[in-house]
C-alpha cells in the first residue's frame, strides 16, 4: 500500500466511525483491535475524525485494513499478499454479502433463495448467475469469496464430489467467517460437520430466508455487520413500505445495541419519505420506547435548526 493510500484509508475510517459511533464507542472499538488508545492525540475533544486519525497514524497495514474490512469500507488491498480483491459488482450496496455454495444441477433453486433474501437485506452470490460470460469466471469467483461475510453451504447428495464447493467452503473456515450447512438430503461433513446445520428438506424457499436471517442476525460472527447493513439500508430508503419491512427485521436481533437505532434517529430527518410516513415513525418510536431511548421527533429547537450561512 502506497503512503498516499494509507492517509486516504485512514481518512475514511475516520469519517466512517464519526458518522456512526460516540467517542467512548470509537475508543472501546479501536481498542480491540489492539491499538494503544492511551497515547496522547491533536483533537483536544473537537474531532472524532481526527481523534481516529491520530490513533492509527501509526498502526500497521494488517490493522488499518481489518478495521476497514469489518467496517465495509471499499478498496483494494488485502491482507493476503498473494490476492487483491477489487470492487465486486454482483454484491449489492448495503447489503450483507453471503456466498452460496452449490451444485450446478441446483442453480434455479439457488437463483430462487437469492432473489428472496434480498428482502432479508442479503445480497447473494450464485456463482452460474452473477458471473458475465466475459469475465474469467475462476476469477469472480475468487472476487466473491474473498469478500464475503458468510457462506451458506446447501447439501445434496454428491455435493463433496465437485471439483469447487470444498474448496469454496475451505475458503470460508480459513477466513473464519461462518459457515452455514444447508441440510438438503446430506449431512453436514468433514469441517462443518461438528455443525449441526439447517435443514431445509422439505421446506420452501420463504421458510429457508426466513431461517438463514435469524441465524446470520444472531450469530457471533455476523449480527452487527448484518445489523449495519439493515440500518443502512432503513437510512437510505426512498420506500416507506419497504422501510417499515426492514425495520422490522432489526427486531429479530437478540440485544441489538442501542447504537443502531440510534444512528436510524439521529439520521432521517433529511428523508422526507420516513420522516412523513406516520406508520415508519410510530413503529420506530415504539422500537425507542421499548428501549427507554429518546424518541424521534420533527419539531428540533431554533438552534438546532440554525444556518451559518448567512450574511455578517
Amino acid at each position: 500500500m502506497k503512503r498516499i493510500d494509507r492517509i486516504n484509508l485512514i481518512d475514511r475510517i475516520g469519517r466512517e466511525l464519526q458518522s456512526r459511533m460516540k467517542y467512548s464507542d470509537i475508543r472501546s472499538y479501536i481498542a480491540a483491535f489492539g491499538v494503544d488508545v492511551t497515547k496522547e492525540t491533536t483533537d483536544n475533544g473537537g474531532s472524532k475524525w481526527i481523534y481516529v486519525k491520530d490513533l492509527l497514524s501509526t498502526e500497521n497495514e494488517e490493522t488499518i485494513l481489518e478495521i476497514a474490512n469489518e467496517l465495509e469500507i471499499d478498496h483494494e488491498f488485502s491482507t493476503n499478499k498473494s490476492f487483491e480483491v477489487s470492487d465486486s459488482k454482483f454484491w449489492k450496496p448495503n447489503h450483507f454479502r453471503l456466498f452460496l455454495s452449490h451444485l450446478s444441477s441446483f442453480k434455479v433453486k439457488a437463483s430462487q433463495l437469492q432473489s428472496v433474501l434480498l428482502d432479508y437485506g442479503i445480497s447473494s452470490f450464485v456463482a452460474h448467475e452473477d458471473i458475465e460470460p466475459t469475465k474469467e469466471w475462476q476469477d469472480e469467483i475468487e472476487k466473491a469469496l474473498f469478500s464475503m461475510d458468510a457462506l451458506a453451504a446447501i447439501l445434496i447428495p454428491d455435493f463433496e464430489k465437485s471439483n469447487w464447493t470444498d474448496q469454496e467452503v475451505g475458503i470460508a473456515i480459513g477466513r473464519d467467517v461462518l459457515v452455514i450447512p444447508m441440510r438438503r438430503g446430506k449431512d453436514p461433513y468433514g469441517f462443518i460437520g461438528k455443525y449441526q446445520g439447517l435443514q431445509s428438506s422439505g421446506k420452501n424457499i420463504g421458510t429457508v430466508s426466513v431461517e438463514l436471517y435469524k441465524i446470520i442476525a444472531n450469530h457471533h460472527k455476523t449480527k452487527d455487520r448484518m445489523a449495519t447493513n439493515i440500518v443502512d439500508q432503513v437510512i437510505l430508503s426512498n420506500d416507506s413500505e419497504n422501510a417499515v419491512k426492514k425495520l422490522n427485521l432489526l427486531r429479530v436481533v437478540e440485544a441489538l445495541p442501542e447504537k443502531h437505532l440510534e444512528k436510524i434517529r439521529d439520521n432521517i430527518k433529511g428523508n422526507i419519505h420516513l420522516r412523513d410516513s406516520k406508520v415508519f415513525i410510530n413503529l420506530l418510536n415504539e422500537m425507542l420506547f421499548e428501549r427507554d431511548m429518546q424518541q424521534f421527533s420533527t419539531i428540533t429547537k431554533e438552534e438546532d435548526s440554525f444556518d451559518d450561512d448567512i450574511p455578517f
